[in-house]
C-alpha cells in the first residue's frame, strides 16, 4: 500500500488499498490503524480534504471499526548519515 505523508492534526500518512478497501492512518505516537470496508469515495474525500483530521475523526474513526498496529519506522535514504550523522535517538 502506496502511503501518502500528511501534517494534519496526528496524523502523518494515509494509505488506502482500493482492492481490499482498507484504509490504514498513521499518527504521531508511532501507531497505525486499519479499517476494512472502506469505499473509496471515503478515501478520496480524505485525501484530499483541507481538514484531514477533523475529517477522520468525524467520518472515519467513529464510523469504522479500526485495528490497531505499529506504523512501519520510515527509512533513511542511504548516505544521509555520512553526511548529516544519525537521526535523533540513533547511534
Amino acid at each position: 500500500m502506496d502511503m501518502k505523508k500528511i501534517n494534519a492534526g496526528k496524523l502523518r500518512a494515509i494509505g488506502y488499498d482500493a482492492r481490499e478497501r482498507v484504509l490504514r492512518v498513521e499518527l504521531d505516537d508511532g501507531s497505525a490503524i486499519d479499517y476494512s470496508g472502506v469505499g473509496t469515495e471515503v478515501w478520496r474525500r480524505l485525501s484530499t480534504s483541507g481538514a484531514a483530521w477533523s475529517f477522520y475523526r468525524d467520518n472515519i474513526e467513529e464510523e469504522f471499526h479500526g485495528k490497531r498496529g505499529v506504523a512501519a519506522p520510515r527509512k533513511r535514504p542511504e548516505g544521509l548519515d555520512d553526511l548529516f550523522g544519525p537521526g535523533p535517538g540513533e547511534t
